[in-house]
């Protein structure tokens, strides 16, 4: 038998930039849209929301 020891595993963190794409990029494939104009009107909702907090 093996030795099945796990290595411990260093988590990292995304940043903005990259979820954003991750969001773009899955939308833009199950919709069908082009990825950059799904990002365009993304950054244009965050701006105009930017004022607004998610409740915790």
């Amino acid at each position: 038998m093996k030795n099945s020891k796990k290595t411990p595993q260093t988590l990292i963190m995304p940043d903005s930039e990259q979820l954003i794409r991750a969001v773009v990029t899955s939308t833009a494939v199950e919709t069908g849209q082009e990825p950059q104009k799904l990002a365009e009107a993304l950054k244009e909702k965050r701006e105009k929301y930017a004022h607004l907090r998610l409740a915790v």
